[in-house]
């Protein structure tokens, strides 16, 4: 790590932090990363001509080549400047992972605190290997606190980023049936992501828990640095989930906080923003006014209208637990017609076909005119339902467009790679 220091200078002076050579600017900071199919070695010299300030490079024969920092590994480099550049920050860290609502409690989170502090968070969703030391060295120099997302498929992921991140308070926003084939079932799930409290605990950090994940309990039992949240008698922040035409809100020490997320079961997620607020001082006003202002996008929690009909468009992930909960929220909106567009969930492994099934049972179980699916998984479930499925979103969308749909409101979710949010789109 003797390259480090020279590394911190080098980004001192840099513009920016790029690992795509087709968006080097002048005074950017590339790193040649290696891909599944492309070398970023190969697109080093491009990158300085570009008005790169320095390329940082792995591969020997690029040793001399002026503009190019040579390391032994370029990913691990990347990494440990984070650290090192974290470190030099001296600034409070709150790190976020869960199986749902990581991005959206993020962003509420971040929407809470910047109503009093200069404060940062993650980007979109750059939350692994890769994308949290490209978030930590994003860190404004005056930043007075930062919240990184940390995402994980396997064991070991949380523990390995939060040596990177060394955050100093955390927050799990739960535990539920996501990437079950990398984790090996649930209960892989609350090992892979409870190693987020277990380094905090190793490290005399801040937990922030919500009382309703009591399958963490036995986690953080007898550590003395917890807030909790919820609706649970004896929570350090108590609420209620209400809904407020339509829209997700929390009753809570008197006053009502809304928000503009559809969906009683985001409750939670404002839970979070309200405890992690409280706890940084925030006024109680500031509190309700960055919970409130909040834009969701990105095809999560939205409320859309659209060709004279209503879409509930939360299409950017799904699995069991999120959908589940969707699905419950729907069948209570005073709404008719309903109808429900399901894409597949992906990374369930052995249980994915058995998960479908029960998905696709609920779907049709609560009242709506028509259950729609899309991809193989769903097409293969065993429900003896009479639902349609559709192969892939764009031929949804062609049916979709010869009908005459009117007044209508769509629960419109599956996961990302399904890209459901295409069935709006005119080509």
């Amino acid at each position: 790590m003797d390259y480090i220091p020279a590394l911190l200078e080098l980004h001192a002076r840099s513009t920016d932090i790029v690992i795509d050579s087709r968006k080097v600017q002048s005074g950017s900071m590339f790193f040649a990363l290696k891909g599944e199919h492309v070398n970023g070695n190969d697109y080093a010299e491009k990158a300085v001509e570009q008005g790169a300030l320095v390329a940082v490079v792995d591969d020997e024969r690029l040793k001399t080549i002026p503009g190019c920092f040579w390391v032994e590994d370029v990913l691990t480099a990347l990494q440990q400047l984070g650290t090192a550049y974290r470190d030099s920050l001296g600034i409070p860290i709150l790190a976020l992972t869960g199986s749902n609502g990581k991005t959206t409690t993020k962003e509420l989170i971040h929407s809470v605190l910047q109503t009093q502090f200069k404060t940062f968070a993650t980007k979109g969703n750059l939350n692994n290997h890769i994308g949290v030391p490209l978030s930590l060295l994003s860190i404004p120099r005056d930043a007075e606190i930062a919240i990184i997302e940390m995402g994980a498929n396997h064991q070991g992921e949380i523990a390995f980023l939060s040596e990177l991140v060394k955050p100093v308070l955390g927050l799990i926003t739960n535990i539920g049936k996501a990437h079950l084939e990398g984790f090996g079932g649930l209960d892989g799930v609350k090992k892979g992501k409870s190693e987020l409290y277990q380094y905090l605990m190793e490290h005399s950090g801040r937990l922030f828990v919500n009382s309703a994940n009591t399958v963490l309990q036995d986690v953080y039992n007898g550590y003395d640095k917890v807030e909790l949240f919820g609706e649970a008698a004896g929570d350090h922040v108590k609420g209620t989930a209400v809904l407020d035409n339509g829209f997700a809100a929390v009753q809570c020490d008197g006053r009502l906080y809304r928000s503009k997320l559809v969906g009683a079961y985001n409750a939670g997620n404002i839970l979070a923003a309200i405890a992690v607020g409280k706890y940084f001082g925030i006024d109680d006003n500031n509190i309700q006014s960055g919970i409130a202002t909040y834009e969701p996008d990105n095809n999560r929690s939205q409320w859309l209208e659209h060709g004279g009909n209503y879409y509930i468009m939360d299409a950017y992930n799904a699995n069991p637990s999120s959908m589940t909960a969707a699905l419950k929220h729907f069948q209570a909106m005073d709404k008719e017609p309903r109808v429900a567009i399901l894409g597949d969930m992906l990374e369930l492994g052995d249980d994915a076909i058995a998960e479908h099934t029960s998905i696709v049972k609920l779907a049709c179980s609560i009242g709506c005119a028509e259950v729609i699916t899309v991809g193989p998984l769903f097409r293969d479930a065993d429900t003896g339902q009479a639902t349609r499925n559709f192969e892939n979103t764009l031929s949804l969308r062609s049916w979709l467009q010869q009908q005459s749909f009117e007044n209508t409101y769509f629960l419109v979710k599956g996961s990302r790679r399904i890209g459901l949010e295409r069935i709006l789109g005119e080509e």
